[in-house]
């Protein structure tokens, strides 16, 4: 009987999350069929303005137009060089400021005292401009990918740090009182406690990072490059293509989505067995 009662149980609450399950992958496709539905609104609504002149076309283009410039670029191959050489640039830049940012984050939390020292002077550069450091990276790296790449890094490094370091402050004294009581090292403390517990702000930490390191490499490339797709936006703006300009961006705002997208993925693979709060 208690054999019984045990399976109608688990066939109760197996139930309850096949149907949980059903109502998630519905919500997911009501939502992405709202946002391809506005999207694809805006775009129609951007080709009618452009060819009614409700807009000015010389400055904001419309989609057919744009479209057909990526095509025709895409056909000659003049694209993909452009292309290639932008998301190398940001990947590195997105890389190595994770890593780079993480580990500081990491040696801070390690020495309070290191922390105490470095505190006003990591708030002040936050506070900096970063632009105004492409000139200075660009004197003394040359104009070329080095001088992006550390441009892209003192966007991404200093966040990454900020977010990790804080997240490792918020983590909850009482866990590390206990490992501490029975006489786990500070290594133990992070290992067991800090690093679990912040993975959550350290993933959340790449999603940032993403769109920090697409504004650094296009404002590298802004100021030095002569090819990607920060050169060609500089390009069309100096011969007034403004359709190579509204193409530029258009394939930025693409590539950037999938490596969101990727991130999203990774995030799911990294967190999928941690408990729901």
């Amino acid at each position: 009987m208690k054999d019984e009662s045990d399976r109608l149980g688990q066939h109760w609450i197996q139930g309850l999350y096949q149907e949980y399950r059903r109502r998630r992958r519905s919500e997911r496709r009501l939502v992405t069929g709202v946002q391809t539905a506005i999207l694809v609104f805006l775009f129609v609504l951007w080709e009618i303005a452009g060819r009614m002149k409700w807009i000015d076309v010389l400055l904001f283009s419309y989609p057919s137009k744009i479209f057909s410039q990526i095509g025709k670029d895409a056909v000659s191959g003049e694209l993909w060089g452009h292309v290639g050489v932008t998301v190398g640039e940001t990947l590195a830049g997105f890389l190595l400021g994770t890593l780079l940012g993480t580990l500081l984050a990491v040696l801070i939390w390690w020495s309070p005292f290191l922390s105490k020292v470095l505190d006003p002077y990591m708030v002040v550069f936050n506070s900096m401009p970063k632009v105004a450091l492409g000139p200075i990276f660009i004197v003394m790296f040359g104009a070329g990918f080095t001088a992006i790449l550390m441009t892209t890094l003192s966007i991404t490094v200093i966040i990454t740090t900020l977010v990790v370091y804080n997240s490792f402050q918020e983590v909850d004294s009482n866990l590390i009182k206990v490992v501490r009581t029975f006489g786990g090292s500070r290594r133990d403390t992070f290992s067991k406690v800090i690093l679990p517990t912040s993975l959550p702000a350290i993933v959340s930490t790449l999603k940032v990072n993403v769109g920090m390191a697409w504004v650094g490499v296009i404002v590298g490339e802004f100021l030095v490059a002569k090819n990607g797709l920060g050169y060609l936006i500089i390009y069309g703006f100096q011969v007034f293509n403004f359709t190579l300009v509204m193409s530029s961006l258009l394939i930025i705002a693409v590539v950037a989505t999938l490596m969101y997208q990727a991130v999203v993925y990774v995030e799911r693979l990294l967190l999928s067995d941690r408990p729901q709060r």
